[in-house]
């Protein structure tokens, strides 16, 4: 986790969120399967504007050191326990920490008799996962600001998951973010690490909704509302141990 999650939400209501500037203008449409090398958007400080922005940028963090930007197929998530000092993630997280707006995030769970089944994690008005963004150039230089750059990457934060019903399903999750560690986590307000990397707060399991739903997800061409909407029967979410 975190390898696949859905966002439904236009570019200005995303700008309006998170009082941000709105640079995707209207190159981005729903998208309820987004796999890791896909653009997805990220909310981000500017140096450059001086002010947080929406852009577009590929899932999969490409170190500005990599010789080939194939590397961040690999690096879609960052350990929570272990950003702060791991070469690929040190550097962002100091400096270039990123909101990463969601309705939600699949999981599967192994079935006894072989086989997974995704369960789709949510709430009303969606989650916000933490992130790391980079830019990576062809020279090999990342920056803010124009020149050669030619890719703007980000990654996901993940820690261990909260509460038994969520455990039974994977044993990880994205560092979700409540709307009070916002500005926290962009740099905007000064924080110490331990206050960083807190996890999410105790109350999270509370309010996610757990949904079962159809294995169309597992097929990366497959997109659409369809996936997150439960399956079998079930018309309210299960939150129990032994979904």
């Amino acid at each position: 986790m975190c390898g696949r999650y859905a966002n439904s939400k236009s570019s200005p209501s995303m700008a309006a969120l998170f009082d941000a500037a709105d640079l995707i203008a209207g190159a981005w449409d729903p998208r309820y399967n987004i796999a890791p090398t896909d653009q997805a958007p990220v909310v981000r400080r500017s140096k450059s504007k001086g002010e947080r922005v929406v852009e577009l940028a590929r899932w999969g963090l490409v170190p500005p050191w990599a010789q080939d930007p194939g590397v961040g197929a690999r690096m879609f998530n960052a350990r929570i326990e272990t950003v702060a000092t791991s070469r690929a993630y040190k550097r962002p997280f100091a400096s270039r920490r990123a909101l990463v707006p969601a309705d939600g995030w699949y999981e599967w769970r192994k079935l006894p008799g072989g086989g997974k089944q995704p369960y789709f994690f949510t709430r009303p008005g969606g989650v916000v996962f933490a992130g790391l963004w980079d830019t990576w150039r062809v020279n090999g230089k990342a920056g803010d600001q124009g020149g050669d750059l030619t890719l703007v990457t980000f990654t996901v934060l993940t820690c261990p998951a909260v509460g038994e019903a969520m455990e039974t399903i994977h044993d990880r999750m994205p560092y979700v973010l409540p709307p009070e560690r916002y500005a926290a986590w962009l740099g905007e307000e000064d924080a110490a690490e331990d206050e960083l990397l807190a996890g999410p707060r105790p109350s999270l399991l509370d309010e996610l909704e757990i949904r079962k739903v159809g294995r169309g997800v597992g097929r990366t061409t497959n997109d659409g509302p369809e996936l997150v909407r439960p399956v079998d029967g079930e018309p309210s979410p299960s939150t129990l141990p032994g979904l």
